[in-house]
């Protein structure tokens, strides 16, 4: 009787379906060499995604804000224009940090590729970039004084009530036309800030009967002329009296008006961005910056004025014309683009026709940043 031999059968690769089960770890790459998937939010964001979160190539916009104030107020720069300056640099990015995370659900349908829907950054860092944005800019306002600090206080929760409630209402362009025109006024209250106690120091008044002394205003003191309107009472650009006061605040008020008529047009046109369609806005908004244009060269004696509104109505007017004429997304996009780096020749204006004409050409420096960084960067 023969026995039979045992045949050893060689193991059998396992099937799609004992890969698919999950029973058997996937290799590092399949038959066809595919590379196994990663959860990119897992990863450290890179530099070039939160530069596209906080739209930085917008940021050129923001000095002009604190300049064109201080020049507003009669003053020229001081530190505390440079604290203003950093802190509405702060608040600026906090709120396209917040503006991002707020709308991570809609983007997810309509701009898929930005940074939070993509995966790029998450939203709870990108809602705690924001805070802590908000928080270095009013530690920065608070630096440059009590009434800065206020300002700044005004100007944040304009911000945060925008992103967060209001953006999607009829109020919208309104809320965002006056964060601009807080943002001006808070570079005037900075470097009157800075004016009035250069050597850092709160500037006091007299001791009273119970002994206790207090703190003078800035603005106070300007407007009524006494005690801290500025070193060994030089008030430059204010005046004497009650009166220079309300002209300073008065030439503030106009410049912040300027600038806040401005930013309503750039946001009523920016509404339609996504979808385009609307041909009545681009018009409005053209028309708003052909009057603004012509308010900020008048008188046509002043030749300096006169050239930067010109430049102020070359790069915003043309792109609104042409969402006019083809309201569709990719040039309603073009024209808020140019809407934003507008601003820049627009403050530059306001400063020299505030008598700044120094102040008005260094505005004027950021406008090749301004383009450099929106090559690289969208700033919508």
């Amino acid at each position: 009787m023969t026995r039979a031999l045992p045949v050893r059968l060689a193991p059998s690769a396992p099937g799609p379906s004992a890969r698919q089960s999950g029973r058997i770890p996937a290799g590092p790459a399949d038959a066809a060499g595919a590379a196994p998937r990663t959860r990119r939010s897992r990863r450290w964001a890179r530099p070039c995604d939160w530069a596209e979160l906080l739209r930085v190539s917008a940021l050129s916009t923001v000095p002009g804000d604190a300049l064109a104030g201080a020049a507003a107020a009669g003053l020229p720069p001081n530190r505390g224009t440079a604290y203003a300056i950093g802190a509405s640099l702060c608040l600026y990015e906090a709120g396209m940090a917040l503006n991002d995370w707020s709308d991570r659900e809609e983007d997810a349908v309509d701009r898929p590729h930005r940074p939070i829907p993509s995966g790029r950054i998450t939203p709870r860092a990108a809602l705690t970039a924001a805070g802590a944005l908000t928080a270095t800019g009013l530690v920065l306002a608070a630096r440059a004084g009590r009434p800065a600090l206020a300002t700044a206080t005004v100007l944040s929760a304009t911000v945060w009530a925008y992103d967060l409630r209001l953006k999607h209402t009829p109020v919208a362009p309104a809320t965002m036309a006056a964060a601009r025109g807080l943002d001006l006024l808070l570079g005037a209250t900075a470097t009157l800030s800075a004016a009035a106690t250069p050597s850092g120091a709160a500037p006091q008044r007299p001791a009273g009967s119970n002994g206790r002394t207090f703190a003078r205003s800035p603005l106070r003191a300007a407007a009524a002329g006494g005690p801290g309107a500025g070193p060994s009472g030089f008030r430059p650009g204010l005046g004497k009296g009650r009166g220079g006061g309300l002209r300073t605040a008065a030439r503030a008020g106009r410049a912040a008006a300027a600038l806040a008529a401005h930013t309503y047009a750039v946001t009523a046109v920016s509404r339609h961005e996504a979808h385009g369609g609307s041909t009545v806005t681009p018009l409005a908004a053209l028309a708003a910056t052909a009057t603004l244009g012509a308010a900020v060269a008048w008188p046509p004696s002043r030749p300096a004025p006169v050239l930067l509104a010109a430049a102020y109505l070359r790069t915003a007017a043309t792109p609104y014309l042409h969402a006019a004429l083809n309201p569709s997304p990719p040039l309603t996009q073009r024209a808020v683009g140019g809407g934003i780096r507008a601003m820049i020749p627009l403050q530059a204006a306001l400063a020299a026709r505030a008598g700044a004409g120094v102040t008005g050409a260094a505005v004027m420096g950021l406008v090749p940043l301004a383009r450099r960084l929106a090559r690289k960067v969208s700033p919508t």
